[in-house]
C-alpha cells in the first residue's frame, strides 16, 4: 500500500503501468510469428568456422558469418591473445582519456593507418560506434552530409545525430550523387558517405566516380570498409586500393568483427586533423570503454599476417567466383558481386524462411533475410563465403541449394 497527499493508493486495485504496453508488445510479437516471420537465434556450440555445431548437436557448414579469411578461430590470433591476457590482464576498466589506453592499443592504431595508408587511427568498441561517433564532431549545422540510400543502420543513425544538412542518392547512382552535390553548394562543407561493400546486395561503391565527383564539387569522402577491408582489393585494403585510391580519402571506417578475425572493436582511420578531433569529442568514444588489450593484441597480429601474404584473400576469390558461378548455372537469381556476398533473390520474405529452415535441415546454416533488414519485396538469403571454405563445402552448399531450391518450386 502506498500513502500518497491526495489519498491512498492500491496496488492490487489497479493494472500495472505495464501491463496495456505489455499486451501491445505481446499482440505485436504474435502477428511477427504468425507472418512466419520471427527471428529466433540458433545456437552455436562450437568455434566459429566454416564448420560449425549447434545445440541440436547437428554439424553443419556456415554459410552466413562475417568470416571472410578465416581467421575467427585462427591459432596465431588465439596465441596473441593468451599472451596479451598473461601481459595485459582481461579488460581495461575505463575509458581512452582517463586510463584505458595502453601499448597495444597505440599500436594497433599504427598498424591500421600503416594498413589503410592513413595517418592517424582511433578505436572504438564496434564500427557501430564508429560510425554513430564520426558525424556529429565533424560536421555542424552550416555542413551538408551526402549519403547513399543503402548506407548500412549505424551511418544512418550517426547521420541523425549531426545537424548537418542531409542529403540522400540513390545507390551507387552517379547522376544522383552529382544532383545532391549541386544542390549542397550551399553549404560550408560536404561530405559524401558510402559503403565500401553494400552488405545486402554484395555491390562494391563505385569510389572512383565519386572521387571524381568529390574533386569537381569540393566534397570530402567518408567509406565504411566493414565488408571490404579483407575481401576487396588485391592485396584485402578495400575499395581505396581496388580504385588506386589508398590514402585519398579523407575518412575510412572499419571494424575488427568481420575479416579481421571476427571478435569486436570498430575503428575510424584518416586525415590526422580529423582523428584528433574525435579524440576530443566523439562521445562513444569518450563514455565507452576501451576494447580488451586481447583484442588488439589479436588485431596486431592479424594486420601483421596479412602483410605477409595474400594466400587467404586469392583463395576467398576463387572461392566466390566458383560459388557465384555455379549457383547462376543453377537457375538461381543471384545479384552481381564483387565481394565475398552473394544475394540469391527470393522476394518473399516467408520463403526466404522456409528456404533457410530447409536448408539447415540439408546441413547448410543459411539466414532469410527480409524487411525491415531489406526493403519490402527484397526478400534474399545472403551467402557469404569464407577462405576457410574448401571446394567440397561449396559443393556440398551448391546442391543442397539445388535440391531444396526444386523442392520448392524456386528453381527448375
Amino acid at each position: 500500500m502506498f500513502r500518497m497527499s491526495f489519498g491512498i493508493f492500491t496496488a492490487q486495485n489497479h493494472p500495472s503501468m505495464y501491463s496495456k504496453y505489455q499486451k501491445h508488445l505481446q499482440d505485436e510479437l504474435k502477428g511477427i510469428a504468425e507472418a512466419g516471420l520471427f527471428k529466433n537465434e540458433r545456437v552455436i556450440t562450437s568455434p566459429q568456422g566454416a564448420e560449425i555445431s549447434v545445440s541440436s548437436g547437428q554439424k553443419v557448414l556456415n554459410f552466413c558469418a562475417n568470416n571472410y579469411l578465416g581467421l575467427s578461430n585462427n591459432p596465431k590470433l588465439k596465441e596473441a591473445v593468451k599472451q596479451a591476457l598473461d601481459s595485459h590482464g582481461y579488460g581495461m576498466s575505463s575509458v581512452r582519456f582517463i586510463c584505458g589506453t595502453t601499448d597495444l592499443h597505440k599500436k594497433l592504431e599504427e598498424k591500421i593507418a600503416e594498413f589503410f595508408g592513413t595517418e592517424d587511427t582511433i578505436l572504438y568498441a564496434a564500427c557501430f560506434d564508429a560510425n554513430g561517433g564520426v558525424f556529429e564532431p565533424l560536421m555542424g549545422e552550416e555542413d551538408a552530409i551526402i549519403s547513399d540510400s543503402l548506407n548500412h543502420a549505424s551511418i544512418i543513425d550517426g547521420v541523425r545525430l549531426c545537424k548537418a544538412q542531409r542529403y540522400r542518392y540513390a545507390n551507387a547512382d552517379m547522376a544522383d550523387l552529382e544532383e545532391k552535390l549541386k544542390e549542397a553548394q550551399a553549404q560550408r562543407f560536404r561530405l559524401i558517405v558510402t559503403d565500401g561493400v553494400f552488405s545486402m546486395d554484395g555491390n562494391v561503391a563505385p569510389l572512383d566516380k565519386i572521387y571524381e565527383l568529390a574533386n569537381k564539387y569540393d566534397a570530402m569522402i567518408m567509406v565504411d570498409e566493414s565488408h571490404s577491408a579483407g575481401v576487396v582489393g588485391q592485396t584485402g585494403r578495400g575499395v581505396t586500393e581496388l580504385y588506386k585510391l589508398k590514402g585519398k580519402v579523407e575518412i575510412i571506417t572499419g571494424t575488427l568483427g568481420k575479416a579481421f578475425g571476427g571478435a569486436i572493436g570498430g575503428f575510424t582511420t584518416g586525415k590526422k586533423e580529423v582523428i584528433d578531433m574525435l579524440r576530443q569529442r566523439s562521445r562513444p568514444y569518450l563514455f565507452s570503454n576501451s576494447i580488451p588489450p586481447s583484442v588488439a593484441a589479436a588485431g596486431i597480429k592479424m594486420v601483421e599476417m596479412m602483410s605477409e601474404t595474400n594466400e587467404l584473400q586469392d583463395k576467398l576469390h576463387e572461392n566466390t567466383a566458383y560459388f557465384s558461378e555455379k549457383m547462376i548455372q543453377a537457375g538461381f537469381d543471384c545479384k552481381p558481386t564483387q565481394s565475398a556476398i552473394i544475394a540469391v533473390m527470393l522476394y518473399d520474405a516467408k520463403l526466404s524462411q522456409d528456404l533457410a529452415a530447409r536448408l539447415l535441415e540439408e546441413g547448410i546454416y543459411v539466414i532469410g533475410f527480409y524487411y525491415p533488414v531489406v526493403p519490402k519485396g527484397q526478400a534474399r538469403i545472403r551467402v557469404q563465403i569464407s577462405a576457410a571454405h574448401e571446394r567440397a563445402h561449396l559443393d556440398k552448399a551448391i546442391a543442397a541449394f539445388t535440391k531444396v531450391g526444386k523442392e520448392m518450386g524456386i528453381i527448375k
